[in-house]
């Protein structure tokens, strides 16, 4: 199984920036859906963005605007760029992935949170 893990969270001030890490543990030649999801203390999980091997992206609604998900095959590496960043975002960021065709087609933050690999997370925390 493709291991996942996350770096570069930490304190930021609201409306500053940070730029989240996921390094898988394998060169991904297979198609895939991977992303970003949260948690906060006390909620449920949420999808935050996805990226498919075609290059198409998803995001939720409460980012939109505000964060960028990428990837760099070469180096195994996705991006997760955060910026006019809120208190509202704090969480611990996980990144996630699925793979196979279905995964690719169905690639969405909605279904991020159930994929089976996934990361120990990274703590985020916006202060005002």
């Amino acid at each position: 199984q493709v291991q996942l893990v996350e770096s570069g969270g930490g304190s930021v001030q609201a409306g500053g920036s940070l730029t989240l890490s996921c390094v898988t543990s394998e060169i991904i030649i297979s198609t895939y859906c991977m992303g970003w999801f949260r948690q906060a203390p006390g909620k449920e999980p949420e999808g935050v963005a996805t990226i498919q091997s075609g290059g198409s992206t998803t995001y939720a609604d409460s980012v939109k605007g505000r964060f960028t998900v990428s990837n760099d095959d070469a180096k195994n590496i996705m991006y997760l760029q955060m910026s006019a960043l809120k208190p509202e975002d704090s969480a611990m960021y996980y990144c996630a992935a699925d793979f196979g065709i279905f995964a690719a087609t169905s690639c969405s933050q909605s279904v991020i949170t159930t994929f089976p690999s996934r990361g120990r997370g990274t703590q985020v925390t916006v202060f005002s």
